[in-house]
């Protein structure tokens, strides 16, 4: 082997073998799933748990959703294996792995820093989105010559992408790219069938298109789609298969290397399996002959027996996780949590300003509102609000796993395991961005980086209707929009987030963020 082999370990795992370095990333293996038993890899990647695929002297993890940072694999793995970790503005990632009881060496690494593998020059680095309200990273794997990007859930800019050619010294040989879905929004929310099926369709072509886009800006040899979609085994859960179909948010493998095909016809796309391998050198695909006959054309029978292969572990969260008795004191648990996060950043109680109401199913549960800003946070364990912004009804033994520290919220969140509704729908990325983070620390590095922006870099944009001077960089995220912009009747959309901007006030129309800087030009004159 003189070249690198990469191969497939289901989702966003993959391994990469070359001369002197052999690499796990993101590997999710374990029988339990995610998410308090709500995600499993789509397909069944357990027949790779195997002392031989996961012998190796190197792990990195991207970030620490529980899909891509498993951490019953990582205990098991000798203590000689090395874990290699973006260093976030919160520590929540290490401290993860250190309470999961792993001793193993863990190196922090700052973006676009390398961490030499060993001494044939072979390197790794990490890329951190571009705005510290997302805790995503994409890794870059540099073998014997040639790179390996492997993006997970990281939604890079074209500079960045731009950037990794010009550290690897070529484009990558490989690029994993994300096209399925990691969201509650819209398929948790109280919306008609109809409103449903048109905002997972706009969601879904919405992720295909930014996926393009960024390919045609600066194409790798190979594109692989991967990192999704999962599938839900639980019961309660099972209805949210039907978003592997179109219009659904969670596209399989299948769906998305189609559309990119059809996009990007000179791209070269491939698709793997788990246990499916690719050699970098020649694009040479072995395919694990445990998928011959396998199609996602029709998966119901194999997610029924997939299902029927895990029930013990579903059956055991809800053992782990049970139902809290009358007088178990959530209700005071629920307010000493809020009245800490409440205390964490003025900023982000500003820019939240409502009140969230949550409606808790269970024996020890309740109708609680929390007044989240703009001055002060207030809970109110009677549910007297007249106009909460943001309802969210869980059971009361998923809301006892936050409150005692077992999950975090966007876990809960991505468990799927809720019911929400808002008025006005608006999307508010500051309330989200509160209960994920939870930390000041991070907090505080997301204040920093949208009140330094300078609102005098500007570019200019064009659409049917004119010419624009707008601010460079979203005041969402910080998409560069010289390269991430669509203007259609009078809206800017960016295409990192598709938050939406109104060229003529530079108001964001969907979702809760700084106004755009926004001024005409000169119109199109037309004959």
């Amino acid at each position: 082997m003189n070249t690198p082999i990469v191969t497939s370990l289901g989702h966003a795992g993959l391994r990469i073998d070359a001369p002197g370095v052999a690499m796990l990333c993101d590997p999710w293996m374990s029988p339990g799933g995610a998410f308090m038993g709500s995600w499993f890899p789509f397909p069944d990647n357990s027949h790779l748990r195997t002392n031989h695929v996961l012998d190796a002297d190197w792990v990195a993890i991207s970030h620490e959703h529980l899909d891509h940072l498993d951490i019953e694999l990582l205990r098991g793995l000798p203590e000689r294996v090395r874990i290699v970790i973006p260093r976030y503005p919160a520590p929540e990632m290490y401290n993860r792995i250190r309470a999961g009881g792993i001793h193993n060496v863990v190196i922090e690494l700052d973006s676009w820093e390398r961490l030499q593998l060993n001494d044939h020059g072979d390197w790794v680095t990490v890329i951190q989105e571009q705005s510290p309200m997302c805790h995503d990273s994409a890794i870059l794997v540099v073998a014997a010559g040639h790179s390996i990007l492997h993006t997970n859930d990281a939604r890079l800019s074209v500079a960045q992408l731009r950037r990794v050619a010009a550290e690897a010294g070529r484009a990558p040989d490989l690029m994993g790219v994300q096209m399925s879905g990691a969201s509650w929004h819209p398929i948790c929310y109280n919306y008609p069938p109809e409103v449903m099926q048109s905002m997972s369709a706009d969601k879904r072509i919405g992720k295909f298109k930014a996926v393009s886009r960024l390919l045609r800006s600066a194409p790798p040899r190979i594109a692989m789609p991967y990192a999704g979609p999962p599938c839900f085994l639980d019961p309660s859960l099972q209805r949210h298969n039907v978003h592997l179909r179109p219009p659904g948010i969670f596209p399989d493998q299948a769906q998305a290397a189609a559309f990119l095909r059809e996009r990007l016809p000179n791209q070269d796309v491939v698709t793997l399996l788990p246990g499916d391998r690719i050699h970098l050198g020649t694009g040479l695909v072995e395919r694990d002959h445990r998928w011959n006959g396998f199609s996602f054309e029709d998966v119901d029978g194999y997610l029924a027996d997939y299902a029927d292969r895990r029930r013990h572990e579903i059956a055991a969260v809800y053992e782990a996780y049970p139902d809290p008795p009358a007088g178990s004191g959530l209700a005071t648990r629920f307010s000493e949590h809020f009245a800490a996060l409440g205390a964490m950043s003025d900023y982000f109680l500003h820019r939240i300003a409502m009140v969230v109401r949550f409606v808790v199913d269970g024996a020890d549960g309740g109708v609680w509102d929390v007044e989240l800003g703009p001055s002060r946070c207030r809970i109110d364990l009677t549910g007297s609000s007249a106009h909460p912004g943001y309802e969210l009804r869980v059971e009361a033994r998923w809301l006892d796993a936050v409150l005692t520290g077992r999950m975090r919220w966007e876990d809960l969140f991505l468990s799927l395991r809720i019911r929400a509704s808002r008025d006005p729908d608006r999307y508010n990325d500051y309330l989200v961005g509160l209960l994920k983070h939870a930390d000041a620390g991070a907090l505080e590095a997301v204040e920093r980086y949208e009140t330094e922006r300078d609102p005098h870099d500007t570019v200019l944009v064009t659409g049917d209707d004119g010419a624009w001077e707008v601010s460079r960089y979203c005041p969402h995220a910080g998409e560069d929009l010289s390269h991430g912009a669509l203007i259609r009747d009078g809206v800017l959309r960016c295409l990192g987030h598709n938050f939406d901007f109104d060229l003529a006030t530079g108001e964001c129309l969907n979702a809760r963020c700084d106004p755009l800087v926004s001024r005409p030009v000169a119109p199109i004159v037309v004959p």
